[in-house]
């Protein structure tokens, strides 16, 4: 349309549709961790368009060519000598002419756009011929590595490679690399000069874009652009300060003390060979050297270091200056990662992630083939045959539990008298596993043969038998334990004294006094 008013309007009612959009999808409750991320990505697609038609209303609203009052005044007070209607005439023939053009137009066109924006998951299944089963493709399955699963997990595994090539650095498995990125530090024991290398910077630099690119990706609704414009601004203000911590004038003296000359230009200056030297072992050990000699002999001596060569001393206040613009941007990545380290929610992520390896860990290799094995979870293609059958393929999100009752295999409420049925309001809670809780005594029953339970057990140094099931407690394990051993000794002892041998003359004596007796000589 050319009525600027009309444009002002449309925008306005595709803001008001696309805002109905978010908030239908946000009241989508799913429970898989790849809906849920399917569904975050979903919403964030939304408030970006949200947001692109709102810039565009306010540059029409802000009017810079001016044509807000020249159509009002073509509407409100025409020329001279025209019809007052005339305006009105010719922009309903110019509505006339675009529909007789473009007659097969469909005016809910939009409306049904949204409405496929809301409902559609992205997967595309595609038939293969001479294949039973068709290919179902996932776009989420580009955007997330199988370490990540969907968001739920981190894959910190080319930092953690990063990390230990690093000079200085504390040899950390890769869980301790978790658990000191939990705590949130990107490195321990390493001090300026060793984080004013190339390889840091590439470190902290790859970290760094990771956990950017893992905000953009599983966390698109977390504002994570103006969160890193605040922490840019205050380590702006802490580096011109000298506040920064780990990376102030006190670290680098530190540093300087530990290693020798530092990052300001000073050493240990020798007047006749007019050289610094950045440690005290490297200056005692060219004092022997023949060169040294043989210049103490010509009695060439330079005490000014300004004087050496016939060059200026170097200026330290410039050399300062170089190295400080030089740490500038190690030292910003290193705040930016650290800070995003600490948002929410990146510690639970970490948890979890550790959580997770720890369970891989302690499968066997039987059981992390049946887990490969495992087909996943995947939802099934829409196939829209009838208005019913899409009531039917309605959203979980739309599903009412208020009970929060679990879901059964149609993806809807189990009733509530097969959830008394189980006992599934009944929760157990197991110290062995960490505390986990478990809904239901099929559920408890069945944990104490899977490899959580069994992990604990291993680091208790516990066998996972059958004397340990239904104990929960760590203390009672352990008392449990060394009640089976003391049993086992009595078992052997009694089994000794059990045991009958006959002498020649037809008495019969226990194993023990059987021994004695004929140690003694009497037998």
């Amino acid at each position: 349309m050319d009525s600027i008013y009309e444009t002002q309007r449309q925008t306005h009612e595709e803001i008001d549709r696309y805002e109905q959009a978010l908030a239908d999808v946000l009241m989508q409750a799913p429970t898989a961790q790849r809906n849920i991320t399917r569904r975050d990505r979903k919403a964030a697609d939304i408030l970006g368009r949200i947001g692109e038609l709102r810039k565009n209303l306010v540059l029409t609203y802000e009017d810079a060519p001016g044509l807000r009052p020249r159509e009002l005044a073509l509407l409100s007070a025409p020329p001279a000598g025209q019809d007052d209607l005339a305006e009105f005439y010719v922009r309903f023939e110019k509505i006339k002419d675009f529909h007789k053009k473009n007659q097969g137009i469909n005016a809910r066109q939009f409306l049904s756009e949204i409405d496929e924006l809301v409902r559609n998951d992205g997967i595309q299944t595609i038939q293969v011929e001479d294949e039973e089963e068709p290919i179902v493709i996932d776009p989420l399955d580009s955007v997330f590595s199988g370490e990540e699963a969907y968001g739920k997990h981190l894959d910190l595994y080319l930092s953690h490679g990063q990390y230990l090539n690093l000079k200085g650095a504390t040899r950390l498995s890769y869980i301790g690399y978790l658990d000191m990125l939990r705590h949130g530090r990107v490195e321990r024991t390493l001090d300026v000069r060793e984080k004013s290398l190339p390889a840091y910077l590439e470190y902290v630099q790859t970290l760094y874009n990771y956990l950017v690119s893992f905000f953009e990706r599983a966390l698109p609704l977390v504002d994570i652009r103006a969160k890193i414009k605040e922490e840019e601004d205050n380590f702006a203000s802490a580096w011109e300060a000298g506040q920064v911590e780990g990376w102030s004038a006190e670290s680098s003296k530190k540093a300087s003390a530990a290693g020798g000359a530092g990052g300001d230009g000073t050493g240990i200056w020798c007047p006749y060979c007019q050289k610094l030297y950045s440690k005290q072992t490297v200056y005692d050990a060219h004092l022997n050297s023949d060169k040294h000699k043989k210049r103490v002999a010509a009695g060439n001596k330079v005490e000014d270091p300004s004087q050496a060569n016939g060059s200026p001393a170097p200026n330290n206040n410039s050399t300062h200056s170089h190295s400080r613009d030089k740490l500038r941007l190690p030292a910003r990545l290193t705040h930016l990662a650290v800070a995003l380290l600490k948002l929410p929610p990146i510690p639970e992520r970490l948890t979890e992630s550790r959580s997770e390896v720890e369970r891989r860990m302690a499968l066997t290799a039987r059981e992390r083939e049946a887990e490969l094995e495992q087909p996943e979870e995947v939802p099934p293609p829409v196939e829209r045959m009838g208005q019913a059958e899409e009531e039917e393929e309605d959203d979980d999100g739309k599903i009412y539990n208020p009970l929060k009752l679990p879901l059964g295999w149609d993806g809807k409420p189990i009733p509530f008298w097969l959830y008394k049925l189980h006992g599934l309001g009944v929760e157990f809670k197991c110290e062995i596993c960490s505390d986990a809780m478990y809904q239901g005594r099929k559920a408890f029953d069945r944990h104490f043969q899977e490899s959580r339970h069994a992990f604990g057990m291993r680091a208790l140094g516990l066998p996972n038998t059958r004397h340990f099931h239904g104990i929960t407690q760590i203390s009672e394990a352990l008392q449990l334990a060394e009640k089976l051993k003391r049993e086992g000794r009595q078992e052997i002892e009694q089994g000794y004294k059990a045991e009958e041998l006959e002498d020649e003359e037809g008495n019969v004596y226990d194993r023990k006094t059987y021994d004695d007796l004929k140690r003694q000589g009497l037998l």
